[in-house]
């Protein structure tokens, strides 16, 4: 795993590309290189950081060799497959690292090789007969890869801090992509937090022309690919614990010591297990909270049931308690998340994976995924409860309304877990199918968003929703949890989980792997009926099956927690005088971003008790840091 970066028919490119790579050193610490090329119709500039997974004595990149130079982040976990079918085709290698294959594979196929590709990637290649420079990115979205237009021609990234940190003069930030992180508590792909600033889309590649041109192309349409696998296979659908079995096997594949996260839940736990089977010193960590933060999340132990599948399966674990100076830690995550993402989780991240690098550790494996794609989130059932909740009489909805309505969410200091969830379903249990979703799992409703905010900018906020509308509706899916987990697939999962997977694990030089966020599983996924993920009260219904081959019934049968930190905790005790002094007095309400007052009684209603706003109110607190910090960057909004 590393960091990428290049500039393109760039007359300063040489000292261009050199910043953006320093800029990326984090990604990639053990080494660095920097390949230029100059003609009469091209200049090109392509620059490096090294994080060595794979035969770590060679390997360096840029690589350059006949005429192809480039310049790739990530893992092909078959590139010994795909290796041993180019040699066939005459193709020579003098190492035993992925980067290779990479470049013969395009050499042999061009950009039709990245459908072959099963990994994680964020790729540069320079072609130097034509003088065109291509960009890719993965199937799924896991690696980033950020572009800025530039005079003739493109500057790019793995990361949008380079970016900005070396070509920023002039750059605006992008006020619908805020509005967009306050609904949502993240930015979506189809958007950046700094305008002129694009995220290559997942599944697509970009080639850009000495003449000034470019045009992006979709090799892989997730779209298409979730209706194809609906529509069933002659031979009958995939054997799904085979198919996982197999995806966990082929991330293991590294030249230095991988481990695990385990939460004790049925993805984390699926995942250690299969890795400890194929590799025997695989170790896990996992995370635990102080009991008084417990307490007033109204959270599981989570640990309780970490420490059970270690034991039962001799895994080595480690625990890691979260109590962090989150009043110091909250701006370095910030700052490390290169947008405004609202998801505490991210500090989890990066506390486990600075720990495992401690140790010596570079690769870990993660679960995440499996809920996108299986229906394991509780929005997937409050959804399918909710199209039948719309069934009941009127009266009865309403009545049962304002009973919840005028139930407190905590008593005592202590959190009422089932009040809040009752409270969120009813705030979407009346809205139609996409309109429920996308309320089951962002912050606010239209016209709530846009009270908190300038008059001026309410458009953003219908444009923001209809961007929602537009992709959830683009499908030819024929049942409902399908296409929550085909919106979640496009949305969620590369907008927020790998977003700040990515940042977090990379900020402390680590590399995270997702076996589930493969194009095989991917597609043994979408081959199954939605009845078959969320089944009567149960959710993640065939992948809790596959699993009673490996796990045991307590396990799979446990409740779901989730990983996240003691958000209500940190936001009323530790964060107050930080939310009192930063945010209700801050710069986003200064400048009239924020309304003054909706601020001050959001704040108000969740220190009461009368609602849970702690969501938000961390929101707030990050974009109004994110804000302060694009500021000092030189960024105008």
């Amino acid at each position: 795993m590393c960091g990428i970066a290049g500039a393109y028919q760039q007359a300063d490119g040489e000292p261009v590309a050199r910043r953006l790579a320093d800029r990326l050193a984090h990604r990639g610490p053990d080494g660095q290189g920097h390949f230029g090329f100059a003609d009469d119709r091209v200049q090109v500039n392509l620059a490096h950081r090294r994080l060595a997974i794979i035969d770590p004595a060679h390997g360096q990149q840029p690589l350059r060799r006949g005429g192809l130079a480039l310049s790739y982040n990530g893992e092909l976990y078959n590139f010994r497959e795909l290796r041993r079918e180019l040699q066939a085709a005459g193709a020579d290698f003098a190492t035993d690292c992925d980067t290779e294959v990479v470049l013969e594979a395009w050499r042999r196929w061009g950009p039709a090789c990245l459908a072959r590709f099963r990994g994680m990637f964020a790729l540069a290649v320079f072609d130097e007969r034509t003088g065109s420079l291509f960009l890719a990115r993965d199937q799924l979205g896991i690696k980033p890869l950020h572009y800025f237009p530039r005079k003739d021609g493109v500057v790019f990234a793995s990361e949008l801090k380079a970016l900005v940190g070396t070509v920023g003069d002039g750059l605006a930030i992008d006020a619908g992509a805020m509005v967009a992180s306050m609904l949502f508590y993240w930015v979506p792909d189809s958007r950046c937090a700094v305008r002129g600033v694009h995220k290559l889309p997942s599944g697509t590649w970009a080639e850009f022309r000495p003449d000034g041109s470019h045009r992006v192309v979709r090799y892989w349409d997730i779209a298409e690919v979730a209706a194809a696998a609906a529509g069933g296979d002659p031979l009958g659908p995939p054997d799904l614990a085979a198919t996982i079995e197999a995806s966990v096997e082929a991330h293991l594949v590294a030249d230095v010591p991988v481990s695990t996260f385990l939460s004790g839940g049925l993805d984390s736990s699926i995942v250690s297990v299969l890795a400890k089977r194929f590799k025997e010193d695989v170790d896990a960590y996992t995370i635990t909270f102080r009991p008084e933060d417990n307490a007033l999340e109204a959270m599981p132990d989570d640990a309780v049931y970490a420490r059970r599948v270690a034991r039962r399966y001799g895994i080595t674990l480690h625990e890691m308690e979260i109590a962090p100076d989150v009043v110091d830690l909250l701006p370095r995550v910030v700052a490390m998340l290169d947008e405004p993402v609202g998801d505490p989780a991210a500090i989890n991240t990066y506390l486990m994976c600075a720990s495992a690098r401690s140790a010596g550790v570079k690769v870990v494996l993660s679960g995440m995924g499996a809920d996108e794609l299986f229906g394991g989130y509780r929005k997937h059932l409050a959804c399918t409860l909710a199209a039948r909740y719309r069934t009941l009489p009127g009266p009865a909805r309403r009545l049962a309304a304002g009973l919840v309505d005028r139930v407190p969410v905590k008593v005592g200091g202590r959190g009422l877990r089932h009040v809040r969830w009752a409270k969120r379903f009813l705030s979407f249990s009346d809205l139609p199918e996409e309109a429920a979703f996308r309320r089951s799992y962002s912050l606010y409703d239209p016209p709530e968003l846009s009270g908190l905010i300038a008059p001026e900018l309410a458009p953003a906020v219908e444009e923001v929703v209809g961007e929602h509308l537009a992709v959830y509706d683009d499908n030819a899916l024929s049942d409902h949890v399908n296409r929550m987990c085909l919106a979640d697939s496009r949305l969620f999962l590369p907008g927020l989980n790998l977003a700040y997977t990515d940042r977090a694990s990379m900020a402390a030089s680590t590399e995270v792997r997702v076996p589930f966020v493969d194009p095989v599983v991917f597609q043994a996924a979408f081959a199954l009926p939605g009845d078959d993920k969320v089944r009567g009260r149960s959710g993640k219904v065939a992948l809790k099956r596959a699993a009673r081959t490996w796990l045991p019934d307590e396990i799979i049968d446990r409740p779901k927690g989730s990983f996240s930190a003691p958000l209500r905790a940190w936001v009323g005790r530790d964060l107050k005088e930080l939310v009192d002094d930063v945010l209700v007095r801050g710069e986003l309400v200064g400048c009239g971003f924020l309304r003054e007052r909706a601020v001050g009684d959001l704040v108000a209603a969740d220190r009461a008790g009368r609602e849970d706003r702690s969501k938000q109110v961390w929101q707030l607190l990050t974009l109004e840091l994110w804000y302060r910090r694009a500021r000092a960057d030189g960024l105008v909004l």
